[in-house]
């Protein structure tokens, strides 16, 4: 097991990665436009204690499209972009959360898992630093290549207002 965890700051729109208690690499990211809150369907970004459940994208080339965590064959660009406008883009890797927290968390209607919580990739003329998703924590591209690269399965995850 490594040294290091991960801290997301949501009043800061960061997210960190520590080794050792030591800042190591900090991220831009873009939380929930519905602000923090743990309940099912709520959009909202999760609180509390979570480690990295699951690894998704190994290898896949930058801006692959996941839907439902299986890469579709598509490559993000702005045209595929404008045909699919609304459509809430999961791109290049994804960090799969688990709350650690029974009853905050984790079970029941506040299951980070079962809400699909990831830490995940988005297209780079996604604004960070503001919130804006619906729940999961974006990265540009780049970002999240690096982050997935350096974590394991099992790393801590810890999300502060």
């Amino acid at each position: 097991m490594t040294n290091r965890f991960v801290e997301i700051c949501l009043s800061e729109q960061t997210l960190n990665l520590y080794e050792r208690d030591r800042v190591f690499l900090t991220f831009q990211v873009s939380t929930a436009a519905n602000g923090p809150g743990e309940q099912m369907d709520s959009e909202c970004t999760p609180r509390g204690r979570h480690v990295i459940d699951e690894k998704i994208g190994h290898g896949c080339a930058p801006n692959t499209v996941f839907v439902g965590r299986v890469a579709t064959g598509e490559i993000y660009d702005e045209k595929l972009g404008r045909m699919h406008p609304r459509r809430d883009w999961i791109l290049t890797r994804i960090l799969w959360l688990r709350g650690l927290e029974d009853g905050r968390n984790n079970g029941g209607n506040v299951d980070t898992k079962a809400r699909y919580i990831y830490i995940h990739g988005s297209p780079d003329s996604t604004a960070m630093g503001i919130p804006g998703s619906h729940g999961c924590i974006r990265l540009h591209n780049h970002d999240v290549t690096q982050l997935f690269d350096l974590v394991e399965v099992g790393t801590l995850v810890n999300v502060l207002d």
